[in-house]
């Protein structure tokens, strides 16, 4: 399944929604990215400071990927619109 992520917080949802469905924990997932599980719990919370380089590991550890697309016409560009 696709996500769309337009903002810290829907990016923090996905990951969140993609952790749950492999039936990790924080730390768990922080383990497997090299990462802290107070890191993964800023990131759920849709922490804006996050560097690109941390997400990276993230999605890594899901087996996921970071794509760009352009913006759908009609979508709203809402920072806290939910997906």
């Amino acid at each position: 399944m696709i996500e769309l992520a337009r903002n810290p917080k829907q990016i923090g949802a996905a990951i969140r929604r993609a952790r749950k469905k492999r039936r990790w924990n924080q730390t768990e997932l922080g383990a497997r990215s090299g990462l802290r599980q107070e890191t993964i719990s800023l990131i759920e919370n849709g922490n804006p400071s996050t560097g690109i380089r941390t997400i990276l590991a993230i999605l890594a550890a899901l087996d996921l990927e970071f794509r760009m697309a352009p913006r759908m016409s009609g979508q709203p560009t809402a920072p806290d619109k939910p997906i």
